[in-house]
């Protein structure tokens, strides 16, 4: 059995690398949407899925009618459900981001990399539609999840943490999307999780000066070198 000073340890960890209502509120709401829609698409009512999926779709069609709603709406599911391996990133790699640069501008991140890289990979395929390069039918391709915002904020996150974890972060990552590109099982996708990953690195700089800031307003900060921004203890 613990004592209680090895559980109020535990509790103090897992409260560092798990989302909390006061600690990362964004990544806290976010999962707990996440987790209603998953649950209702697993035991809701199969045609009310499929529609409010298919209705969620960041495809072409939706884009040029409704993109402000498609594009809220695409990041309410997970594809492959709660039991997928975005999922389980969603948590740690958001909650890791957000505890670094605050809720809002994680937020924003994960917005960014989710938009550029719909719009990057959609876009093309309007404009090969009215070229005549493509059929119709891929104005109405079935496109949602958030794998293009968690791969904005693993973009994000690295550039916050020391080399000796952002590299092989980087690493591992690149060496999936690889993978996946030649794969080309969904060649929207992967082509746009690059481009998502880039959107975070892109964003290094702006959350490098966020962080540090942030890392000077808590109560015992502490002093790291550029790249390590953001990793004290909330």
């Amino acid at each position: 059995m613990w004592s209680a000073g090895e559980l109020r340890s535990w509790l103090r960890r897992a409260a560092q690398v798990l989302p909390t209502p006061t600690g990362t509120p964004f990544t806290f709401a976010y999962t707990l949407l996440l987790l209603s829609t998953s649950l209702y698409a697993e035991f809701g009512d199969p045609d009310t899925v499929r529609t409010l999926v298919a209705g969620s779709s960041t495809d072409v069609q939706h884009l040029t009618r409704t993109p402000v709603l498609v594009l809220l709406a695409s990041a309410l599911w997970i594809a492959g459900g709660i039991s997928s391996p975005w999922a389980v990133g969603f948590v740690f790699i958001l909650t890791a981001l957000e505890r670094r640069v605050g809720g809002v501008r994680a937020a924003g991140v994960f917005l960014l990399g989710h938009v550029v890289a719909t719009l990057a990979t959609e876009v093309p395929v309007g404009v090969s539609v009215m070229a005549g390069r493509l059929p119709d039918s891929s104005l109405h391709r079935l496109d949602y999840g958030i794998s293009f915002g968690l791969m904005a904020s693993v973009g994000a996150l690295a550039g916050l943490l020391p080399p000796v974890l952002r590299w092989p972060l980087l690493g591992v990552v690149v060496v999936l999307i690889t993978q996946d590109l030649f794969d080309m099982v969904d060649p929207l996708a992967s082509w746009g999780h690059p481009l998502a990953l880039l959107v975070g690195v892109v964003c290094w700089p702006f959350l490098r000066r966020a962080g540090a800031r942030r890392a000077g307003a808590v109560p015992e900060p502490s002093a790291v070198p550029d790249g390590q921004v953001g990793s004290y203890v909330p």
